[in-house]
């Protein structure tokens, strides 16, 4: 487990980037939400002081329990699964900051319960989501993420709760002296490469591996963003295309936990955007039922590329937080199935409307799930000029 020192680092990175997420700066008294599970208490505590030093108003929020949330889908009727809680819009409203200790104790709790139920309730939720996209692209909101280590989560990864948080402590450079001036560096690197990616005028690419051949249109008014102070860690480049000219054969060859699922393999084909053929070695009718959610469910919200020398990140996490972040030998790509994200907009995001969104092909859903390649690839970009050049071989950007 992490330490005291380890973990007050682990804050002071988490309120870097949560300052970094928000484009407009923190003002004394903004409301900044803690959520978290209960190993991750310790963390929390710490937040909460640091927070309150910064003149601001830390909330914060357990979560469910493992048993809270089975006995939530299993013994809820429809109007408790959409049940909406008096005053949740109002806070929701008024929050300027988010951050998220993900502490999980269970992991499968879920598989038993019918996707249905969860879709419904998800759904239910949708609205609070609306409202914090809002907020985030006319940058009154910042939001950023975290990972302890649990036993489940160590168990179900096949490693010793100290090699998962050895890897924990590697890829958020809890082991350097000063994490945040790390940070600072990928960052800084991240502008780079982001820079150059939009320099290029990208019409589309070609994503080629052993088990993947599949081409994304960018869409217009798009730009590469990442390594924005969401997610800790994060290494990802990532864009929204425009999801109705996605053709091919993507494959996830990491396995996902989802739900309290396993899933493996997942293989989709993709015709005019949709994933019309919907394979998995494991939880292939759980894909299935998660794809059929809403309209946007089986269309893409992302495509993202990791650099493999950013990441220290070499096990599977059973988590996607990190598992969307894998280094090892060939970085990674994956594609998110549902939402998209505003920021990818070349414009001011909060100008871009619902009918904006449809009309360049930004993809709505209650959905948003990241499915990882680790293959070997190469990432091939057709300019808007015709000219063809990669971008991504071997787990590096080719600047």
């Amino acid at each position: 487990m992490l330490n005291k020192k380890q973990l007050d680092k682990y804050a002071d990175i988490l309120i870097w980037a949560l300052e970094t997420a928000r484009t407009e700066k923190f003002c004394a008294n903004n409301i900044v939400l803690i959520r978290y599970h209960k190993p991750a208490v310790q963390l929390a505590e710490i937040l909460y002081s640091k927070l309150l030093k910064k003149k601001l108003y830390p909330v914060q929020r357990v979560a469910q329990t493992p048993d809270m949330e089975k006995n939530f889908y299993l013994l809820s009727e429809e109007a408790q699964l959409t049940f909406q809680l008096p005053g949740e819009k109002e806070l929701f409203n008024n929050l300027n900051g988010s951050i998220y200790l993900h502490a999980p104790e269970s992991l499968t709790h879920l598989e038993n319960i019918e996707p249905e139920k969860i879709g419904t309730a998800t759904k239910a939720q949708k609205y609070l989501k609306d409202i914090l996209n809002k907020r985030d692209a006319s940058g009154l909101f910042g939001w950023t993420l975290c990972m302890m280590p649990t036993k489940v989560l160590a168990k179900h990864a096949n490693l010793t709760e100290q090699e998962y948080t050895d890897q924990i402590i590697k890829a958020c450079f809890l082991d350097k002296k000063s994490p945040v001036s790390h940070w600072q560096s990928i960052y800084r690197q991240g502008l780079t490469i982001k820079k150059w990616l939009n320099s290029l005028n990208i019409k589309k690419i070609h994503v080629e591996s052993e088990n993947t051949d599949l081409k994304i249109c960018i869409g217009k008014k798009r730009k590469w963003i990442g390594l924005t102070g969401h997610n800790i860690p994060s290494f990802e480049i990532f864009f929204s295309p425009d999801w109705r000219e996605t053709h091919g054969i993507y494959f996830s060859n990491l396995p996902s936990y989802r739900n309290g699922n396993y899933i493996k393999n997942i293989k989709l084909e993709f015709k005019h955007g949709v994933a019309v053929k919907i394979e998995a070695e494991e939880g292939e009718t759980f894909v299935k039922k998660q794809l059929a959610l809403d309209f946007g469910a089986n269309k893409l919200g992302e495509f993202s590329l990791t650099d493999k020398s950013f990441s220290k990140i070499n096990k599977f996490m059973a988590n996607t937080l990190f598992d969307e972040n894998f280094g090892g030998t060939y970085g990674n790509c994956h594609i998110a199935l549902g939402s998209s994200y505003s920021d990818s907009y070349m414009g001011n995001p909060k100008h871009l409307t619902a009918d904006m969104k449809k009309e360049l092909g930004f993809n709505d859903s209650a959905l948003h799930w990241d499915i990882v390649n680790t293959e070997q690839k190469r990432v091939t970009a057709t300019l808007e000029t015709g000219e063809k050049t990669v971008i991504y071989e071997n787990g590096s950007f080719l600047l």
